[in-house]
């Protein structure tokens, strides 16, 4: 699990094919890496990713195809610049929200506008995923916590500080980029809960009288 706080701008070094796969390679220079293990879990801009092997400042991951067809991490080349973020540990601070890592799908930049003290960037997004989206709820874009702003339709908008601008990928994104997207879990838990109340409520009650009416 992650919070979304990301702790490093990495870079891809190489993406080796691997069956419909591949083994990425991605540089780190953060000190907050320095003791990286195999097996350990990493965001690598929102999608969760196991160590396979460290070699000094390099660490290897084996991107499989559920996560190729769901992210952008298929599209990566050698010296793409990526977020970074180790997994939570139960004494951290919660500076974000809940990020299991599990994109849900890409979205689209359709828009940056650059304001006095910060740039607004709206986002549009696959249909299906509507209920688990609110004004001044909480969303990952490639693996970062942030605030919705706003939401119409199948769009919403974020608000970037200088310090997120500065220190995740936003400094590099344009209109037509496609990001990561990681949707509320909690959302996700209240929708299906909402959904499986209501198909119970349409269930008719098992009495006597409505066995009887069936025929038994």
């Amino acid at each position: 699990m992650f919070t979304g706080i990301i702790k490093d701008i990495g870079k891809v070094v190489s993406m080796r094919p691997q069956g419909a796969g591949y083994r990425m390679a991605v540089e780190t220079g953060s000190a907050a890496f320095k003791d990286l293990i195999i097996d350990e879990s990493v965001s690598i801009s929102g999608a969760c990713q196991t160590v396979v092997a460290v070699k000094g400042h390099i660490f290897e991951v084996d991107t499989v195809e559920e996560t190729l067809k769901k992210s952008t991490l298929g599209t990566y080349t050698a010296g793409t610049p990526v977020n970074l973020e180790r997994a939570l540990r139960p004494l951290d601070r919660m500076g974000g929200h809940i990020v299991q890592g599990h994109v849900d799908c890409t979205g689209t930049v359709v828009s940056i506008d650059k304001k006095s003290a910060s740039w607004i960037y709206r986002v549009a997004f696959d249909t299906a995923f509507e209920p688990f989206i609110v004004a001044a709820g909480s969303i990952a874009v490639d693996g970062i916590s942030l605030t919705v702003a706003d939401v119409s339709g199948t769009m919403f908008s974020l608000s970037i500080i200088p310090f997120t601008f500065r220190n995740t990928t936003f400094y590099e994104r344009e209109a037509g980029d496609k990001v990561n997207l990681e949707f509320d879990v909690l959302a996700k838990y209240i929708q299906k809960q909402l959904r499986q109340s209501h198909t119970a409520a349409a269930k008719p009650e098992m009495t006597e009288a409505w066995l009887r009416g069936l025929g038994y």
